[in-house]
């Protein structure tokens, strides 16, 4: 079973990443692992953050030789912000320490301060803003950079792009080669398809920076070769897309999920949002006349593209505060403000594939199995010799 936990805090030390369960024998691409870290850290509207950190993954277990050895793998990033906090954050409690701790106690409307500080009986918000932080998502995207050289031996590949920002939104369909060209152009601003939408959303960028204010969008990921049968109707949470919707909902920000076009079909007829079925003889494969569905049938993946959407919210840091009500005094202040970004979609994007990328391989690994590469390959090329004689 694929799994991975983080640990960190915004401005510790770093963000530490583990993961288990992926087969021995993996070729390990670190320069791939640092371009994923590099690209959550680009998109027009980040704050001077991404200016002060340089992320790179430090491996220090689970791969030997360049290949994973089949343990568990452990990986560090430091955030170089830490000298600026060392004083303020330290491990150890010292006498006069709390001379130079920074305090939260205006808690930001929208962010988890008032709610993480009631749960852990904190009268200063500083050490839930500090977990709660986006920051911990360069460690996702570390492990999700595992998850996409595993499926990338099969065949797979996961990208995203940014549908809107804002109140602009891309109005058409985007091909997969207008994705894939979006990705790899790192000095694209937004991550969008099309040049003319991009302008404007980044004059939608512009315009909430000048008024102190964020904005929100939608970013769109999209995986393609992957095999039908992964997830399973079975049981509730067993559901392929169950399980993605919680993994691109637990991105912070993110608060809405959409398999497909299922927004659109939820306000249609039936006969309207359902992917009718052919035969390909060509391909041995059977296949659909469109994908509403997102590539996902029934809780399994029906071996079309699968369309995750992640609806972002604007950031709840603002330079422009709102009203709040200090967690000491009670008395109505202006909301906390920390150095933060005005959008975030592009990033959200990159971190939205890491997510779903490690809930599809961790789907794969289910199916397939395999303690070595070798063994899991046998099965994949099993299974599909299975479906040619379907």
């Amino acid at each position: 079973m694929l799994r991975f936990v983080t640990a960190g805090e915004s401005h510790g030390q770093g963000l530490v990443a583990w993961i288990s369960g992926v087969p021995a024998g993996m070729p390990v691409d670190q320069e791939f692992i640092q371009r994923e870290l590099h690209r959550r850290q680009l998109g027009y509207g980040r704050g001077a953050r991404q200016r002060i950190e340089k992320d790179q993954a430090e491996i220090f277990a689970g791969v030997r030789h360049g290949k994973t050895i089949g343990a568990p793998i452990a990986l560090r990033i430091e955030n170089r912000d830490w000298k600026n906090w060392e004083k303020a954050l330290p491990v150890e409690d010292t006498e006069g320490a709390e001379d130079s701790q920074r305090p939260l106690t205006a808690p930001r409307p929208g962010h988890a301060d008032l709610a993480g500080a009631l749960k852990f009986n904190f009268h200063d918000a500083r050490y839930v803003l500090e977990r709660a932080s986006a920051r911990e998502t360069a460690a996702r995207v570390a492990a999700g950079a595992f998850a996409k050289l595993l499926l990338r031996e099969f065949g797979a590949a996961i990208l995203s792009h940014t549908l809107a920002v804002g109140h602009v939104r891309l109005e058409r369909a985007a091909s997969w080669q207008e994705i894939a060209a979006a990705c790899e152009n790192l000095d694209s601003p937004l991550r969008c398809v099309d040049a003319a939408t991009e302008s404007r959303m980044k004059a939608e960028v512009d315009r909430v920076l000048k008024e102190g204010d964020s904005v929100g969008g939608i970013f769109e990921i999209v995986a393609r070769g992957i095999p039908p049968g992964l997830g399973s109707h079975a049981q509730w949470d067993e559901k392929l897309d169950a399980k993605l919707a919680r993994a691109v909902m637990s991105i912070q920000a993110v608060k809405a999920v959409e398999i497909g076009t299922g927004i659109e079909n939820a306000g249609s007829c039936g006969s309207e949002v359902q992917d009718e079925i052919r035969y390909d003889t060509g391909s041995k494969r059977f296949a659909r006349s469109s994908n509403r569905a997102g590539g996902i049938e029934g809780g399994i993946s029906n071996g079309g593209d699968i369309v995750v959407r992640g609806y972002l919210k604007p950031i709840s840091t603002l330079r422009r505060p709102l009203q709040t009500a200090d967690l000491k005094t009670k008395e109505p202040v202006k909301a906390a403000y920390e150095r933060s970004d005005v959008c975030v979609v592009p990033a959200a994007g990159v971190i939205g594939e890491a997510m779903v990328t490690l809930e599809l391989a961790g789907a794969f690994l289910e199916k397939f199995g395999g303690d070595s590469m070798e063994e899991t390959r046998r099965n994949f090329e099993g299974y599909q010799k299975q479906l040619d004689d379907f």
